[in-house]
């Protein structure tokens, strides 16, 4: 087996793979990948419906920071269990609907507005979906040969989804009936799963894949299971709590920010509006930065390996330091400039800062990971990352119940620094060697 692969013999495959398309084919690619942004937008819609709805659940249900971030303890249980599990069920019950299912039937639970522990275990429920539902879009978009990384950077825009559901969530928030804003999500969910059934029917990736001229990856040779494997690559776990804080910091900024705004800004009952800026800054970054991160990537850096001079796009790699250390000083005005407006605007680009990270991360793990793991590796790396977004907004509830919300900024720029050492770690050359 060869060591490594130059960039353009990445491009001669999907070139290659493209001619073999027939028209069929080809609308079908259209139709899926269509399907799979859909699934994406209720992802974003899901992470941007907590931030506005939090200070109405909380007063509601007469909760202090460490009880209301319940919700978030619940969600992550749900999301580690969806990352274990997905290998498992992506197999035996197709593409897409087990996640999809269990969505409707969490916000079926919220929309009720029942008891809390009812109402947390919805979240629970839910989580078990998204993890899913991230981990098989990822992992489906990173296995197409037809400008992955261009698709990768679409469904995580589309994933913005967050962008639009705080509009809506600010509204309930100030109604009587404030939890009937779950019955939007429960409408996009029902709808999403019908678009499942009739593109992907109840087949594998592998055999989706094959429906539009693409056939499956490579498998490993080795008699060890896929899981086994994927669990032995030290990049696999780097790549999976860089992920894991990233989705953290995002999800924090997009659920805590209102509460901080309200408590230690004077904002009025219109601050979640700010979340909205925070999630379109994530939808334009990951769309109108791509061409930085395309222009980045194509500055090669040569290194040694078996004594052999080798080609490592690690262009992306350097430009997202640059991103965190802007964002971090940006999150230091929020903080420190006593300013509703600027800070306003300044989390707005903060979100432009942190939309093009994920896709940049999981593009270099399809660059770095053996080529018969990718998918799986995609799987869990998504699906362990996505733990994230419940477990750093409990932590910054458990430490808001003692010092007050303000220690909201410092956490979440300890958090970005700590990105920073995590992705330094992250090796730059591939893997090639099974």
């Amino acid at each position: 087996m060869r060591v490594g692969s130059s960039a353009s013999d990445s491009r001669a495959v999907s070139i290659s793979d493209l001619k073999v398309q027939t028209t069929p084919q080809r609308v079908r690619a259209r139709v899926q990948f269509a399907t799979v942004c859909g699934s994406m937008y209720l992802a974003g819609w899901n992470d941007g419906t907590t931030g506005p709805l939090l200070p109405r659940i909380q007063k509601v249900y007469g909760l202090n920071f460490v009880v209301v971030s319940l919700i978030f303890v619940f969600a992550c249980i749900g999301f580690l269990s969806g990352a274990f599990a997905n290998l498992y069920l992506d197999g035996r019950f197709g593409f897409g609907k087990v996640s999809s299912a269990c969505q409707v039937l969490a916000y079926a639970i919220e929309a009720g507005a029942l008891p809390f522990p009812a109402f947390v275990l919805g979240y629970a429920i839910n989580g078990f979906g998204l993890a899913l539902q991230y981990t098989q879009s990822n992992g489906f978009v990173a296995s197409l040969k037809s400008k992955p990384e261009v698709k990768m950077g679409i469904i995580h825009a589309v994933s913005a989804g967050a962008l639009s559901s705080p509009l809506a969530a600010t509204q309930f928030a100030q109604l009587p009936h404030w939890s009937l804003h779950y019955l939007c999500s429960l409408g996009i969910a029902f709808i999403n799963t019908v678009l499942l059934v009739a593109v992907f029917g109840l087949k594998t990736q592998d055999e989706c894949l094959a429906q539009i001229g693409q056939p499956a990856g490579k498998k490993g040779t080795s008699e060890k299971s896929q899981f086994s494997q994927i669990l032995r690559l030290r990049e696999v776990h780097l790549l999976a709590f860089f992920l894991l804080i990233y989705v953290g910091v995002e999800v924090t900024v997009g659920g805590w920010m209102v509460t901080y705004i309200i408590y230690v800004r004077g904002g009025g009952p219109s601050s979640g509006y700010i979340s909205s800026g925070f999630f379109g800054g994530l939808m334009i970054g990951r769309v109108g930065l791509l061409w930085v991160n395309k222009t980045a990537s194509l500055y090669p850096v040569y290194s040694m390996q078996r004594n052999r001079p080798q080609i490592s796009q690690v262009g992306e790699r350097r430009v997202l330091f640059i991103y965190v250390i802007l964002a971090i000083g940006l999150e230091l005005i929020v903080w420190l400039v006593p300013s509703l407006i600027g800070g306003g605007v300044a989390i707005s680009i903060i979100g432009m800062l942190l939309g093009p990270m994920y896709p940049i991360a999981v593009n270099h793990a399809v660059r770095i990971l053996p080529e018969w793991l990718i998918t799986g590796s995609i799987s869990w790396i998504a699906g362990f990352g996505q733990a994230g977004s419940a477990l750093l907004p409990f932590l910054n509830g458990a430490i808001a119940s003692k010092t007050g919300i303000k220690s909201l900024q410092p956490f979440l720029i300890s958090m970005m620094a700590f990105m920073i050492v995590l992705w330094a770690l992250v090796p730059r050359t591939a893997r090639r060697t099974e």
